[in-house]
């Protein structure tokens, strides 16, 4: 019985390894289109998968270091740590996790949700430390109301490397058939 509980502990581990490999990847497959994304409430990392799904792209997930809460994202709490991040554009929040490698991605799709009219600053974060050289990025965001607006022009000016093209809103019930379609006309 010990053994088969130690068997089993094994192979848990070494999928969870793979699972994380597969977050983390460091573009050692030969695809070349990555969907970034950063979700406090899912609505993006939905919309996200629904994406990379469609377009055969990996996936990596921005985490922030100190994890957003309900009470950070109280809109109607001019005190919570979303807004104060958001009044304040130098704000960058630390990013947590396994950084990734941009190497050999062509196309990069960055999603993100809309706070108060923009990209939240963790974006902000990420942007200014890699390099996107060579790529061509698009970005999408949801929202539940609010467009783009100029978060896109934001991040590219603050990217200061690849080649942005415009951005879109999705909702978070928008389908893998119409993310196809916009897909397919940025082309």
């Amino acid at each position: 019985m010990k053994k088969a509980i130690a068997a089993l502990m094994i192979l848990c581990m070494v999928l969870s390894v793979n699972v994380l490999a597969e977050q983390v990847n460091d573009n050692d497959t030969d695809n070349d289109t990555l969907v970034i994304y950063f979700s406090c409430t899912g609505t993006t990392k939905g919309v996200a998968e629904k994406l990379a799904k469609v377009t055969g792209a990996d996936l990596y997930e921005i985490v922030p270091a100190e994890p957003y809460t309900a009470e950070d994202l109280d809109y109607n709490d001019r005190s919570t740590r979303a807004t104060s991040e958001q009044d304040h554009p130098d704000t960058r929040p630390e990013i947590g996790g396994e950084d990734i490698d941009l190497t050999g991605y062509t196309t990069v799709y960055i999603g993100y949700p809309i706070w108060w009219g923009e990209e939240p600053r963790i974006l902000c974060t990420f942007v200014e430390n890699h390099d996107f050289t060579g790529m061509t990025v698009i970005p999408f965001c949801t929202s539940g109301g609010s467009g783009i607006g100029r978060s896109g022009d934001d991040l590219a000016e603050l990217a200061g490397t690849g080649t942005w093209l415009e951005g879109a809103r999705h909702s978070g019930s928008i389908s893998e058939n119409e993310l196809s379609d916009w897909v397919e006309g940025l082309e």
